[in-house]
């Protein structure tokens, strides 16, 4: 009888973001008796704070303690409510227009009106799905409409590859564009001083190559399939019985009126944001607007709505909360006064480069670190402290540093197997990760490519806050 060899033996499990970012808090606090202390001079230009270069000199030491460290989560929660709340309503108001059933039935009207016409239904929804992860609309939220690409990509004979790419995938390449993401772009603007959603035309403009190569990209190995089912990496879906729950989804002229008021709302918030200077202050208690306005049109009483919007914000706790945490780092490092020593240090390398090249390093940079920090707006707390003074120095604009950001985050969110997002849906699809990895490296290189070159444009024209 042969004797189970290990049987307490656990598999391991990759750490979760927060137990990340308490490991790095951690070793922040133990740097600051090693790194030394220094800062550099800062001069305000067109009321914005600027580090000036070649200005840095060491400073006194002053490591920080055991309970400073924990000091420093309130400290970093504090200083980040605003970019917090900001997310937070953002999901309230989110779940509202969800909840309404308006997301569902647009969508699977725009499935019923386009069958046959296979192309046309492709990009369709790959654009949907892209706009609502540019807008912020759908993100991790976008875990249950994968199952409509099962339906759709079973009704055309596909497989389950196309069905993740044209929601999830279409969703984060858009996320990663994110001309009006307050996840992303929203909160890096803030940390980096920039008119929120500046240099939206540019971002539109990488959102639509970036998006067209993607529906190209998928469209290409669809037709594949269809003319020899064979060359499918998981074989084609067949048709069954229990076709999903949101095939029947109506679309009303109540969703109508819904989803018109909320593209409205973003217009004028847009022109808000350009004509009277609105901030993420404003936009927060926007969304409060949004969502109470959705809900009334929705036909929701008080309480439903309240709830509503509150199971919302509740569903975004985690991600809200990164922010403080990530913030945490970046208060150790100020506390300590080493954050300076870092951007000094970073300098000296990217300093050598052209600013062309030093923007691709940031894109690079920030790609690695997302595999850590699978997070949006975790990432952008930690890095664009960080990038922004950095950007200042090596002739990159804070605006191109902002875009290398959103591209590192956003193109690994699809391919790394660290995002929760990614593998959720990957499973409510039943796709490998290994077969998912093998169609997409193509395509994740053609992003970078075109990323590249939208930065090196970017430091080229010198783009700026508009």
């Amino acid at each position: 009888m042969k004797q189970q060899k290990h049987p307490n033996k656990r598999r391991f499990e990759m750490p979760d973001t927060y137990v990340i970012l308490f490991l790095v808090l951690v070793a922040t606090a133990i740097a600051t008796y090693f790194v030394p202390a220094g800062a550099f001079e800062r001069e305000q230009v067109d009321g914005v704070e600027r580090v000036v270069s070649g200005t840095y000199e060491s400073t006194a030491q002053d490591p920080v303690g055991f309970m400073d460290v924990f000091m420093a989560l309130q400290t970093g929660m504090v200083e980040s409510a605003g970019l917090i709340f900001l997310v937070l309503f953002a999901g309230g108001m989110f779940e509202v227009v969800e909840r309404s059933g308006a997301i569902t039935g647009g969508i699977m009207s725009a499935v019923d009106k386009m069958r046959g016409r296979e192309f046309l239904l492709i990009a369709v929804i790959s654009i949907l799905f892209a706009l609502g992860g540019a807008t912020g609309a759908v993100a991790n939220s976008v875990i249950p409409f994968v199952a409509i690409g099962v339906m759709l990509a079973r009704a055309l004979k596909l497989d389950a590859i196309v069905a993740v790419s044209i929601t999830f995938g279409a969703t984060f390449i858009g996320f990663a564009a994110g001309f009006l993401n307050p996840y992303t772009v929203g909160i890096a603007h803030a940390i980096a001083e920039l008119p929120l959603f500046s240099g939206m035309l540019f971002r539109v403009i990488a959102f639509i190559l970036l998006v067209g190569v993607t529906i190209w990209y998928t469209w290409v190995y669809a037709k594949r399939i269809m003319r020899d089912p064979s060359r499918s990496l998981m074989g084609i879906l067949e048709d069954e019985g229990d076709m999903v729950e949101m095939k029947d989804a109506p679309f009303t002229l109540r969703h109508k009126l819904i989803l018109a008021w909320v593209a409205a709302a973003l217009a004028f918030f847009v022109f808000a944001v350009i004509q009277f200077q609105w901030t993420t202050n404003h936009m927060a208690a926007f969304f409060i607007i949004i969502g109470l306005v959705a809900g009334i049109i929705a036909g929701m009483n008080y309480n439903k709505l309240t709830l509503t919007f509150l199971e919302g914000c509740k569903n975004l706790v985690y991600g809200a909360l990164i922010i403080g945490v990530a913030r945490a780092v970046l208060v150790v490092m100020e506390q300590a006064n080493i954050l300076d020593t870092i951007v000094n240090a970073l300098s000296v390398p990217l300093g050598a480069l052209t600013p062309v090249l030093a923007a691709i390093g940031m894109f690079i940079a920030n790609t690695v670190f997302n595999f850590f920090v699978p997070s949006g707006s975790g990432q952008a707390a930690i890095i664009m402290p960080i990038q922004t003074p950095l950007a200042d120095m090596i002739g990159v604009t804070r605006q191109v540093a902002v875009q290398s950001f959103q591209f590192g985050d956003g193109f690994s969110n699809s391919i790394f197997p660290t995002s929760g997002p990614l593998m959720a849906s990957l499973a409510v699809a039943g796709v490998p990760w290994i077969k998912w990895a093998k169609w997409l490296l193509p395509l994740f290189l053609i992003w970078s490519v075109i990323a590249m070159s939208v930065l090196a444009i970017g430091v080229w024209i010198n783009w700026g806050p508009l």
